[in-house]
């Protein structure tokens, strides 16, 4: 198991329990990818370094930290640019990665079908363009360990030319996947079957809902941040005994990376031709008002934000009653859930269906006036 020193900086535009939930989330990501934390530093700092992220005296005490506990690799909270990854790196003679590569490498464990294999390569291919310079070393690691993962890997020791048009193969081949999805969502269209969406943070149980409520047990659950890459399609049908087509997406992360956005853009198109997001929210997290936060601002970032949006409060058997009254007093249109014993099922059954006939009522009278 690789061990890695975690670096966070607390700039002046986060709160302080921002920055506390934004390195513990590095941790659990550094987890999921098969490592574990040697150390934490921390800095607050009111301007950032141009040349090196952190000031000289900072840089000095992980020098020393990275001399005496010889960690694998050195992840920072914060995304670097290439020349700062490379300063940092020459004066501490450590591998440095930052948190959108520790992202992408656990994209690249998780990737199960050809198309989140392509968005995976696609994204570090993309991410890794402007660090070409430096990373002979790196760029020879084929499955070296944490943040040299994946599929791109051996692509990357060509030229940027060859490089170049590698990104435009594989946005080609993505291009052709998203439009096979786009005839099946026109059929399903067609047939005037609505489309429903699970959204929300990583690991909140979205896979769990859905394997619920389609009752397909072969639907991939994990207790892992980011599980699910690419969208699983399933038929669930209503009390109504309608059909609804929902689909499962992968999760959200706050300070969700440009990069991740832009190849996973086929993925997040899934969303945006919803009637209904159900947004699915671990209750059990008391952050979980910070999570919903998050959520809503990468909707926004995906141009999903006016779609109707349904507030489901999964893991709901972990609570007892007085919390649950008080997610009740405090959302009173969510449903409370727990996919996994399967409890309060019916009445998000019941929820989803309101929600899509209120959906239909607002778009007739859209389209009349």
């Amino acid at each position: 198991m690789e061990k890695a020193l975690l670096v966070g900086v607390w700039t002046k535009d986060k709160e302080e329990w921002e920055f506390d939930d934004s390195l513990h989330e590095l941790e659990s990501l550094l987890k999921t990818a098969g490592g574990e934390k040697a150390f934490e530093l921390r800095q607050k700092v009111h301007e950032l370094h141009s040349a090196t992220y952190i000031g000289k005296g900072k840089l000095a005490e992980l020098k020393q930290a990275v001399a005496e506990l010889n960690p694998d690799l050195v992840i920072f909270d914060n995304e670097l640019t290439p020349v700062q990854a490379r300063n940092i790196e020459k004066e501490i003679d450590c591998h440095v990665i930052d948190r959108t590569q520790l992202i992408l490498d656990i994209f690249a464990l998780h990737a199960k079908t050809k198309e989140g294999r392509l968005q995976v390569e696609l994204a570090q291919a993309v991410y890794r363009l402007p660090r070409l310079v430096g990373m002979g070393k790196e760029m020879s690691r084929l499955g070296g360990g944490i943040g040299t993962r994946g599929p791109g890997e051996t692509k990357l020791e060509a030229k940027r030319r060859v490089l170049v048009l590698k990104i435009r193969e594989l946005k080609k081949e993505l291009k052709a996947l998203k439009k096979q999805r786009g005839i099946q969502r026109k059929t399903r269209i067609d047939r005037h079957i609505p489309i429903v969406s699970l959204v929300g943070y990583t690991n909140s149980g979205k896979s769990t809902l859905l394997r619920a409520l389609s009752k397909d047990q072969d639907i991939y659950v994990a207790d892992a941040l980011f599980a699910t890459l690419s969208p699983v399609t399933r038929k669930v049908f209503m009390p109504s005994r309608s059909t609804v087509v929902m689909n499962d997406t992968v999760g959200f992360i706050q300070g969700i990376p440009h990069t991740i956005i832009e190849a996973f853009m086929a993925t997040f198109e899934e969303i945006r031709f919803s009637q209904l997001l159900l947004l699915v929210v671990d209750a059990s997290d008391p952050r979980y008002e910070a999570k919903i936060n998050a959520s809503r601002r990468v909707l926004d970032k995906i141009e999903a934000s006016d779609i109707p949006v349904l507030l489901v409060f999964n893991k709901c058997d972990l609570l007892d009653e007085a919390k649950r009254e008080l997610i009740r007093t405090q959302y009173p249109e969510s449903v409370l859930v727990s996919a996994l014993k399967k409890t309060d099922l019916p009445n998000l059954l019941d929820a989803i269906e309101a929600g899509l006939r209120r959906e239909t009522a607002e778009k007739t009278n859209r389209q009349t006036f």
